[in-house]
């Protein structure tokens, strides 16, 4: 291939163009991809089946869960075309609409997986902290209806992707922009803020606020007694950690990073911070590919709970407590 190494940047504000090597991303980024794509599908196909076919009756968990395999799946397999990209060193070989496709996909599917892992820390926090009461504000039918709303919410605030994403020639090859064209980049700067704010940082305080009552509530010494509730009290407190961990490890360094770089390319400021923060940000770019191997063992981790879930709800006048949510850690 004829494309050059030397990746060009322009900033309409500034009077001179950066150029720096980024060699590394053509080794880095199709390896993790390529790893998060074998071990993430293989983990996600498992859990969507154990799911489809062994549990008979869905609660609002399940519903979720299935929900966030569905968004992972479909993120990792738009992973081999970015793989093949990368690997080709900034050769796109397909059509600009695909490239289009490919990063609304991409995007699309990031969001709706950081939603609904929101919704299970929101309805896990309503069940341990408000047992009673969660009793008329959560049901099967109620979380058929907020996933619905989600799918719609991500597919339509993500659509200006298909707009913003665009091709250009680079020698006798194709470059399939992750952001935009140069003319493009302050009004994409403006959208991918908004969507940072609407679709990560405003869910991150809320799973951030749930697992932290949640937390302060399972360790309270009085909640429940006995060591079958001890055990499953400190199975949910890994689980939160999880669900935290997830958030801070894989989509908080890379909100962070992109938002700096995408800032950076905006103002006036120097090749060497501009190529400090791209450096930073393609590094993190593979930790929010991650999400989509950690999620599938919420759903191993917590089998145990959903099997005792389903067995519990065939008895007849059973009385929901705090145990049947702390028995079941998603």
């Amino acid at each position: 291939m004829t494309t050059s190494n030397l990746s060009t940047f322009a900033n309409s504000s500034a009077p001179y163009r950066c150029k720096f090597n980024e060699d590394f991303k053509y080794i880095l980024l199709p390896t993790a991809y390529g790893v998060v794509f074998v071990v993430g599908l293989l983990l996600n196909i498992t859990a969507m089946y154990a799911i489809l076919f062994r549990i008979k009756q869905w609660s609002p968990n399940t519903i979720y869960m299935i929900n966030l395999t569905v968004c992972d799946t479909l993120y990792i397999l738009t992973l081999p075309f970015l793989i093949y990209y990368y690997a080709d060193k900034d050769a796109w070989p397909f059509t600009e609409s695909f490239c289009k496709l490919i990063r609304f996909l991409f995007y699309a599917n990031l969001y709706g997986s950081i939603l609904f892992l929101s919704c299970i820390s929101l309805h896990r926090f309503l069940g341990v902290c408000h047992p009673v009461r969660s009793m008329h504000w959560v049901s099967p039918r109620r979380a058929r209806l907020v996933s619905v709303a989600i799918w719609t919410v991500v597919l339509v605030f993500q659509a200006p992707v298909l707009y913003f994403s665009r091709t250009r020639s680079a020698g006798n090859d194709l470059v399939c922009h992750d952001t935009t064209t140069e003319e493009l980049f302050n009004h994409f700067l403006v959208y991918s803020s908004v969507i940072s704010v609407l679709f990560f940082m405003i869910p991150f305080v809320v799973v951030l606020v749930c697992n932290g009552l949640m937390v302060r509530k399972l360790l309270e010494s009085n909640t429940i007694g006995g060591a079958t509730s001890q055990r499953s009290k400190k199975k949910s407190v890994k689980m939160i950690i999880i669900v935290l961990l997830t958030f801070m490890l894989c989509f908080l360094p890379f909100h962070l990073t992109r938002s700096l770089y995408y800032l950076f390319r905006h103002l006036n400021v120097s090749c060497g911070l501009l190529e400090g923060s791209s450096i930073a940000y393609k590094v993190t770019r593979p930790l929010a590919s991650a999400n989509s191997c950690i999620d599938p063992i919420l759903y191993f981790m917590a089998g145990q709970g959903f099997r005792r879930s389903m067995n519990k709800k065939g008895k007849k006048g059973q009385r929901i407590d705090k145990e049947k949510y702390l028995s079941t850690p998603l």
